[in-house]
């Protein structure tokens, strides 16, 4: 029993050692951490524009973390920069202990881009003046560019967004949804400088923003998933694949009540796609169960652009 035990301690420690010699052979490649920290600091920098070029100057704030700091700014006078590096260090550190270090160091990256460029551009020149629709709506969309280049790049801009990143993982929502639910309370208290105006402006400009946070981080693909049970699943593959140029693969699965044996098909499309392959589906079999899902990137296999006959 004993000789049992000690080798299976010895098996287990050569097992944690080879572990260890695989995990000190990988080495990230330092040429796409360098790109990712750059496009974060490009997204810093563009957000940065959207504020000081659109919203601060017409009296509409940004939400988070920065939209707290430019109330601050505005009601003792502290450098706006100043504000957003200090209040964002607890949520730095909440994404060093609970996410991870990679996502930390990009994201101080992001923040630090973003406080240097809003005082290198605080007196630069409105774009737009007046239009509170105009200003709302190229604000908020310049500034969600700006912060999904950051988030899809593994960083983040504003502590709500390591805040609702943290949360994304716990619970059934996507990231630009927790931001946006987050920021509620945030305008609440921008509305103690901005006003009731200011505070509504500030949240249709940040709506507009989380929507294309989740158009940049997710992707314009719009690709979906049909996964497609029929009585005729040969004949289904073989038209997709003809008319579409689509590939698909097939799960053998069984029916709860008949307990009979189909072939679930499974295809990836793109959203030009998606009327052709319902199409499809009606010709060959008007009563198969489809289910259709939302896919957010893609990547690997021979997934790619073919004509559609």
């Amino acid at each position: 029993m004993i000789i049992q035990l000690v080798t299976k301690a010895i098996l287990q420690r050569v097992e944690e050692r080879n572990n260890m010699s695989t995990i000190k052979k990988y080495k990230p490649n330092k040429l796409k951490m360098i790109l990712r920290g750059l496009l974060i600091i490009i997204g810093g920098f563009i957000a940065a524009y959207g504020l000081e070029a659109v919203l601060i100057p017409n009296n509409v704030s940004d939400g988070g973390v920065t939209g707290i700091s430019i109330v601050g700014s505005q009601l003792f006078g502290i450098p706006l920069g100043v504000l957003i590096a200090v209040i964002n260090i607890p949520f730095v550190w909440l994404g060093y202990r609970q996410i991870g270090k990679s996502f930390a160091i990009y994201s101080i990256i992001g923040i630090a881009s973003l406080a240097i460029s809003t005082s290198l551009m605080h007196h630069i020149p409105t774009i737009i003046e007046g239009d509170t629709l105009l200003v709302t709506v190229v604000g908020g969309i310049i500034l969600g560019f700006g912060m999904g280049l950051a988030l899809r790049n593994g960083g983040a801009l504003d502590g709500i967004d390591m805040l609702a990143v943290l949360l994304s993982r716990k619970l059934p929502f996507g990231t630009s949804d927790l931001i946006l639910f987050l920021n509620m309370f945030v305008f609440i208290f921008v509305s103690t400088v901005f006003g009731l105006q200011g505070a509504i402006l500030s949240a249709i400009a940040y709506f507009i923003a989380s929507k294309v946070i989740h158009i940049v981080e997710e992707g314009l693909s719009g690709s979906k998933t049909f996964k497609i049970i029929t009585t005729e699943p040969e004949l289904m593959v073989e038209t997709i694949r003809d008319r579409l140029g689509r590939s698909a693969t097939y799960n053998e699965v069984y029916g709860g009540y008949s307990h009979q044996k189909f072939k679930e098909i499974t295809c990836v499309i793109n959203r030009l796609e998606e009327s052709k392959i319902k199409e499809i589906i009606n010709e060959i079999d008007e009563a198969a169960f489809i289910t259709v899902y939302d896919v957010a990137e893609v990547k690997g296999g021979s997934f790619r652009k073919h004509n559609i006959n």
